[in-house]
């Protein structure tokens, strides 16, 4: 029959994927050479980091949105219902504190139901009449001013039409404050209150004043009493001076910035020790010899990103 139509035996593969005869170091180069991965070149290798690196960029261009939305939506929320960073404009508070101080004020209790207390150092808004200024058109443009107004919004820019003030809690609803005694102390339901607190110099009050708080109400009044246009002043508008509960943004409780001032606003003994005195309401406010009243200048919203640069 012979081998016709076959292949040679020498041309056929062995058994077992063994090296042909004759093949010979032939054969296992081909082999081998076939079954390695090709060997890149530089030019391959350069061409493949230039795609990794384009991958990164759009991945960055397509999160940089995102991380911005995050921190517009933190920074309103912690704006709105946690902490607020206020500039003091004026010096109605000090030596407590100063003009150009960073405080913190905390805007998360109110909302658990938490009311001022005697001592606390409040930010409030205008009741009406405390705030009187001529406010500057704005030169900005339609793009630059929707962009300031979006970020003054949610608390990275400060704002130009705030209406807050700062002052201390002296009496509550139900309190009777009075000044001043033969020594020309302060008194709150009958008894004298030390205010180690007061600017130096400046008395508890130059005006006589009595009034018993309505419930719901503060009377509010600042350290350096000369210069602090308070509720003594304004006892001839709606509330005979006080201010409402409703219109308490949140207590102060510490100076952040600048760092050799960093401390924690705590209410004095004096006045937090005092017991309190509810009534059904309160009584006509009288006061004698109340002069000019000091220009109040309003707080300053300021930067609530303040951590951060403190840090850096």
């Amino acid at each position: 029959m012979g081998t016709r139509g076959r292949g040679r035996l020498a041309d056929r593969p062995a058994a077992g994927g063994a090296t042909p005869w004759g093949a010979g170091e032939d054969g296992a180069a081909a082999r081998g050479s076939a079954e390695a991965p090709p060997t890149r070149g530089r030019a391959e290798r350069r061409r493949t980091a230039r795609k990794a690196t384009r991958r990164r960029k759009r991945s960055l261009v397509r999160e940089i949105p995102l991380i911005v939305l995050v921190a517009l939506l933190v920074a309103l929320v912690m704006k709105t219902f946690l902490v607020q960073v206020f500039v003091i404009p004026s010096g109605s508070m000090e030596q407590t504190i100063l003009i150009g101080d960073r405080v913190l004020v905390d805007k998360l209790t109110p909302w658990f139901g938490s009311e001022p207390q005697r001592g606390d150092i409040v930010v409030f808004k205008d009741p009406g009449g405390w705030l009187e200024r001529d406010r500057k058109p704005s030169s900005d443009g339609p793009v630059l001013g929707a962009a300031k107004q979006v970020l003054t919004y949610v608390g990275l820019l400060p704002s130009g039409n705030e209406q807050d003030l700062i002052k201390r809690v002296i009496g509550v609803g139900g309190d009777t404050v009075e000044c001043c005694d033969a020594q020309g102390r302060l008194s709150v339901n009958g008894r004298p209150v030390e205010e180690s607190y007061l600017a130096p110099g400046n008395p508890p009050s130059r005006q006589t004043f009595r009034i018993q708080v309505p419930q719901g109400r503060l009377w509010v009044m600042g350290d350096h009493r000369d210069v602090s246009a308070d509720s003594r002043f304004h006892m001839g508008n709606p509330g005979q001076g006080t201010i409402p509960l409703s219109g308490v943004v949140g207590r102060a409780f510490v100076i952040a910035w600048p760092l050799d001032r960093f401390h924690r606003l705590e209410a004095p003994g004096s006045l937090s020790s005092l017991a309190r005195m509810p009534q059904a309401g309160g009584t006509a406010a009288e006061s004698v010899g109340v002069g000019p009243v000091p220009v109040e200048p309003p707080l300053v919203m300021g930067v609530l990103g303040i951590l951060p640069f403190v840090v850096r």
